[in-house]
């Protein structure tokens, strides 16, 4: 599933591309996406785009926003005069619309929003934009890097833990944000076992982490975030992160921070794993 960079990234497109342009008709080719009140943002303004950890927010002029999770294979794939010569990856973007767009926002000028999502996991929200933090999702979430994951909250949550310190990094309510790739990332990264408990760790191993958690993730950004299955900006295209993995997807490869360790893959609370049996400590 797409996480904070993937997401980020996609947020960003969106806020280059939405920001100012008015929503002229919504085109729903599936119901299910769309959950909560009757989706009637015609006529109104794109005013900002936000995000809270894995997910969307498009704020409207009239006091209502949209949100959206695109949970596994959601793309928004954004078409204008403007990005006419920028070409997708048409092995992850089937020609928009396709079987899989689900909704279709028609803005003015000619361009067009689509939402594509093979797996039909996605959603979408229409609500007031005074209610957006209300909703369990966004109110639940732990801080989130970047924004208000303070160091001294981290130690506190991570000492507190009995579990396995990757299970921890993922709990979405603990830390927003960091989901399998960058967690297994950031583990390497500061030489962390990922089955200790967080209790085991000691202030120098929590401070090498935080910090660790931070750079995978400017790294994933700088890269546009990873592309795994479908995940695409706002013109299609594919991320580069995975062509930068430290640990996750490389089995069997030798370790990029000890040069000497084999990447392992283990299941820990039934996700796909990686680390150095070496560095890894």
């Amino acid at each position: 599933m797409p996480e904070l960079p993937e997401v980020e990234t996609i947020r960003k497109g969106l806020e280059k591309y939405l920001v100012g342009k008015k929503i002229k008709e919504v085109e729903v080719r599936d119901s299910k996406l769309f959950q909560g009140d009757k989706f009637h943002p015609t006529g109104a303004i794109v005013s900002g785009v936000r995000r809270f950890g894995k997910g969307l927010v498009i704020d409207l002029d009239n006091g209502y926003s949209i949100v959206a999770h695109i949970k596994l294979t959601g793309q928004f794939i954004y078409e204008g005069k403007e990005t006419k010569e920028l070409v997708p990856d048409m092995k992850l973007v089937a020609p928009v619309p396709s079987k899989f767009t689900r909704a279709i926002f028609h803005l003015e000028g000619g361009a067009t929003l689509f939402f594509n999502d093979i797996r039909r996991f996605a959603w979408m929200r229409f609500i007031k934009t005074t209610e957006v933090k209300t909703l369990p999702f966004f109110k639940e979430m732990g801080p989130e890097p970047f924004k208000d994951l303070k160091f001294e909250y981290f130690k506190t949550v991570l000492q507190k833990s009995t579990g396995a310190i990757k299970s921890t990094l993922m709990d979405q309510k603990k830390i927003g944000g960091v989901g399998n790739i960058y967690a297994n990332d950031a583990l390497n990264l500061a030489k962390i076992d990922p089955k200790r408990s967080g209790k085991s760790l000691n202030d120098l191993e929590i401070k090498k982490l935080y910090e660790a958690v931070e750079t995978v993730l400017k790294t994933g950004l700088k890269y546009g975030g990873a592309t795994e299955i479908n995940y695409v900006n706002v013109l299609g295209q594919a991320g580069k992160y995975q062509n930068h993995f430290l640990a996750y997807g490389r089995a069997g490869e030798k370790c990029k921070q000890c040069g000497k360790g084999i990447i392992k893959k283990i299941r820990i609370a039934g996700r796909g794993t990686y680390f150095c049996p070496v560095c890894q400590k």
